[in-house]
């Protein structure tokens, strides 16, 4: 350091332009802006993380992949998990003994209608939640029956936060059986601790092997079963036929194997599905009654509050569901709800739902309430409640 360069100068003397330059400061603008960039990254990242969890329980975003339908997912596994014993894979026998006899030329029972309702596809929001909790088989299922109220009861339900269900019918356990239930299971939307998995599929009432198949998926699975009036319910079974083929016979023509003779056709599964003692013995040989909730089709319209009370006892869930989540629409003739799953507007069922019933001649439905009237009282018997159809 002491030596000295040509010229009679020190080595510090070298002019600047010869030793390393520090950089030039940011202009203040540029470091203002980049300083907010990282604060609103990190606030974004901590908002996230802290409503991962706690968004997708709420109401509004109850849609975190059940809005999908059923047909939209087909994954390619086929094969059960391990808990699933082998039988679980057999291919599903043909379509049940009620789409026999009259359905054959009418079509009317063969085919549940698809809801329209259901949405085609989770909202933006949804999908960017859809990663968290996990896909379980469902712990409750909806089995019937067939234009009792089973759509209205599910859409209420998806109302509550710890209630997750599937929009579209699934039909596992009577038409896709045999695609295993690692398929089943990617049909069900993702849960999180607490929650309850659910589906409904109003034909597994009366599908002969639904119980047994149920129960070897889970014994443990709550089952809820939506009836009504079997005389209005096969009227309404007709009418909606009728919306999808206007040229079919008369429902009284239907009703009857012999009018004359006062024969009522049990093979038209408008009448079938109505056997309700008939079709509940097979269920009450796999599972205890006390696994199985009754819910009034009548009641679900007149007191709605009332009976969603009972299904969130019966399912274990706080009850949330209350007088001030319906209106009562004079149009439709039916409840709707005031603020629908993730919407903040009201909600009323399709036009599918609340259709006008064809006028049935007095006499026709004395005959339809004398046929059914035996059947009626053994299912009270069966159930423990009178639900006042006589």
């Amino acid at each position: 350091m002491g030596q000295r360069l040509s010229g009679g100068r020190s080595c510090l003397d070298v002019p600047g332009r010869f030793l390393p330059q520090p950089p030039l400061p940011p202009p203040p603008v540029r470091r203002k802006l980049a300083l907010l960039f990282a604060m609103l990254c990190i606030w974004l990242y901590m908002f996230l993380y802290s409503c991962a969890g706690s968004c997708t329980a709420a109401p509004g975003l109850l849609l975190l992949g059940s809005g999908s339908r059923a047909t939209h997912a087909q994954p390619a596994l086929v094969t059960a998990p391990n808990e699933t014993s082998p039988k679980m894979l057999f291919r599903a026998p043909p379509a049940n003994s009620l789409a026999a006899g009259k359905d054959k030329t009418v079509g009317a029972g063969s085919q549940e209608e698809q809801s329209p309702e259901a949405p085609d596809s989770p909202s933006p929001i949804s999908s960017f939640f859809s990663g968290a909790g996990s896909k379980q088989l469902p712990q409750a299922i909806i089995i019937g029956v067939k234009k009792g109220g089973t759509r209205a009861l599910l859409e209420f339900l998806r109302v509550h936060p710890d209630v997750r269900a599937v929009g579209a019918e699934p039909h596992f356990f009577d038409r896709s059986y045999h695609k295993g239930l690692a398929w089943y299971r990617d049909l069900m939307p993702r849960t999180l601790e607490g929650q309850i998995t659910m589906e409904k599929t109003p034909s597994y009432f009366v599908t002969r092997e639904a119980p047994a198949r149920i129960s070897a998926m889970s014994k443990d699975t709550k089952l809820i079963v939506v009836v009504r009036d079997p005389v209005t319910r096969a009227i309404s079974d007709y009418t909606q036929t009728l919306s999808k083929r206007p040229d079919i016979p008369s429902f009284e023509s239907l009703t009857f194997r012999n009018r004359s003779a006062g024969l009522i056709d049990t093979s038209w599964s408008a009448i079938q599905i109505g056997l309700y003692a008939k079709h509940l013995e097979p269920w009450l040989r796999h599972f205890p009654l006390g696994q199985m909730l009754f819910v009034s089709g009548e009641r679900l319209v007149s007191d709605p509050a009332g009976e969603l009370r009972r299904v969130q006892d019966f399912l274990g869930l706080k009850r949330i569901i209350t007088d001030k989540h319906f209106y009562f629409n004079q149009t439709k003739g039916f409840p709707c709800l005031k603020k629908a799953e993730g919407s903040g507007k009201p909600h009323c069922l399709g036009k599918t739902k609340g259709r006008a019933h064809p006028t049935i001649a007095r006499e026709v439905l004395r005959q339809l309430r004398d046929f059914y009237r035996p059947f009626n009282r053994k299912f009270y018997q069966m159930t423990g409640r009178d639900f006042g159809w006589d």
